[in-house]
């Protein structure tokens, strides 16, 4: 499922037009992007978790050179899915 279909149907189960529905969506994508940023978690009680997961700096080798580089420090966001998402996708 790709953003087009996802707003349509948000507008359809939400009985709204599809301007809305983009903007709704937008709007989510945004407020849990802001939340990450600042550092702290997204917990949607029964969907799941985002986090951000921190990686450490750490020696990795180049694959065509075989030299060792130097692979800085990271965050990652990380999704983790709540009982009732994984209870829907398992049955």
């Amino acid at each position: 499922m790709n953003r087009k279909e996802l707003v349509d149907q948000i507008a359809e189960k939400a009985d709204i037009n599809k301007k809305e529905a983009d903007a709704a969506l937008k709007a989510i994508i945004d407020g849990i992007t802001t939340t990450l940023a600042e550092g702290d978690d997204v917990t949607l009680v029964g969907f799941g978790t985002f986090k951000i997961s921190h990686r450490a700096a750490r020696e990795g080798r180049n694959p065509k050179t075989g030299e060792i580089i130097q692979i800085s420090a990271s965050k990652n966001p990380t999704f983790k899915a709540g009982k009732e998402l994984k209870a829907q996708v398992n049955p």
